[in-house]
């Protein structure tokens, strides 16, 4: 039987997706933007996105395209010019650092840990604590026990023997905080004076890491995370200055650095894998992290919904900030939840009814402009306009 079919049409949807990314300038409030509508976006959508995220507890969103403000919105008393913390969205920050570190010849995340910490730093034998290398604090590798009282304790009583590193992923925050010395101790820097002269000097960035207890959480502006984004997301580039100009450590960070846990680089967190692991547990899950997200997303993730987002296929980054609902160590459903809203913002966004299920289609021409032609093997034929 021959009918109508309505058709997702998503082309054009992130269109220009290779366009040259634009660079706000370092000082001042100025930043260029893109307007919802040249994409496509229906006001409605938009709103609803943001009915969402203010029922959710966030603080500030942010979405970018080829590095312009498409969406920024501000919640519940927050403004442009308040800091916020990135809790563990943080580590990815870190890992910059010491990439930047390691590209000036200060250190080698092969080095063994205690060469810049001094023995003695866990409560683990001399033999055990060797094998521990600042490659294993990037990848939650190092084999310590994240089963103790308070997973934060850098303290070397806290740091206790599990299983040797490179044979079990866990997420644990003391050992990861520690790098914060290591890059101390490595460049004779303090890590605040090291960022500001490495990356925010370069980048416009404000913000500083403030210790919380055992913990060194950076708090910034919104503006400030999105700029780190755009950063990443030019690969360590802004606007043709080289911030991490070691690209081989740059594809390690964002891609699988371990075989326990797919998801996860080097402190940053990996979309499109055929399984992934979460805080405070050893079970694997079987699937991509954020299913609705793009598989070539990496992103920093952070306690309460820190977050940002960098697609680079896209062209895209989006960051949040603010409190969740579930009050979880990193907030993948949060994070993939937005991802929906986003996924139908496009105004020409419709599902295929129930009788074009399951057809084959031909669609052409491939890539479009504005015209779509969609016909099934079975002779139904449409001409959509976009």
């Amino acid at each position: 039987m021959k009918g109508v079919l309505s058709i997702l049409f998503s082309v054009g949807f992130w269109a220009s997706v290779e366009a040259q990314l634009y660079f706000p300038p370092t000082n001042g409030g100025n930043w260029d933007t893109t307007s919802a509508s040249s994409l496509g976006w229906c006001n409605e959508r938009i709103d609803s996105l943001y009915t969402f995220l203010d029922s959710g507890n966030t603080k500030a969103f942010i979405l970018l395209k080829d590095g312009k403000i498409v969406l920024e919105k501000y919640f519940d008393g927050h403004t442009a010019s308040d800091n916020w913390y990135w809790a563990s969205a943080g580590k990815s920050l870190t890992a910059f650092m010491v990439g930047i570190a390691q590209q000036e010849g200060f250190l080698n995340i092969s080095d063994t840990t205690s060469t810049y910490l001094g023995q003695a730093w866990t409560d683990c034998t001399a033999a055990q604590e060797e094998k521990i290398t600042i490659r294993n604090q990037l990848t939650m590798t190092n084999g310590l026990d994240d089963g103790v009282a308070d997973v934060d304790c850098t303290l070397d009583s806290c740091l206790q023997y599990l299983a040797d590193p490179n044979t079990r992923w866990a997420y644990h925050n003391g050992p990861y905080t520690l790098l914060d010395a290591v890059v101390e101790n490595a460049t004779g820097s303090t890590l605040n004076a090291y960022t500001t002269q490495k990356v925010k000097n370069v980048t416009g960035m404000d913000g500083a890491f403030l210790p919380l207890g055992y913990n060194n959480v950076f708090f910034s502006t919104a503006r400030s995370m999105a700029r780190f984004g755009l950063l990443i997301l030019n690969q360590g580039n802004w606007d043709g200055v080289g911030v991490l100009t070691d690209t081989n450590y740059f594809r390690e960070m964002t891609t699988t650095s371990q075989s326990i846990n797919e998801a996860y680089g080097y402190l940053w967190w990996l979309n499109g894998k055929s399984s992934f692991m979460v805080p405070q547990s050893q079970f694997v899950f079987p699937g991509s992290m954020n299913p609705d997200a793009p598989n070539d997303m990496f992103s920093a993730l952070g306690k309460n919904g820190q977050f940002i987002n960098v697609v680079p296929s896209e062209n895209l980054v989006w960051i949040r900030m603010g409190d969740s609902p579930d009050n979880s160590l990193v907030s993948f459903t949060l994070n993939n939840t937005i991802w929906q809203y986003i996924n139908q913002l496009h105004c020409g966004v419709f599902g295929l009814k129930e009788e074009a299920k399951g057809k084959s289609l031909n669609v052409y021409p491939n890539p479009a402009t504005n015209i779509l032609h969609i016909e099934t093997y079975e002779g139904e034929h449409i001409v959509g306009e976009y």
